[in-house]
């Protein structure tokens, strides 16, 4: 189970890498493309995905922070 949280994870942070790179105008093609809504959410969305993979991927057995 570990393991397809650290794979959503991932992916989540490649969604917003991806929407980050419409929303700067460096992927067109797209509605998103040129908006600032996106270049501001884009990133948000990235460090959620990077926390749930680096939460999923310590495990339980690491103390909290």
């Amino acid at each position: 189970m570990r393991i397809a949280i650290v794979v959503l994870g991932v992916l989540v942070a490649a969604a917003g890498l991806l929407f980050t790179f419409q929303g700067l105008g460096a992927v067109g093609g797209s509605p998103m493309s040129n908006t600032t809504t996106w270049s501001i959410l884009g990133p948000i969305i990235a460090i959620i995905g990077i926390a749930l993979a680096v939460g999923a991927w310590r495990g339980r057995n690491q103390p909290p922070l």
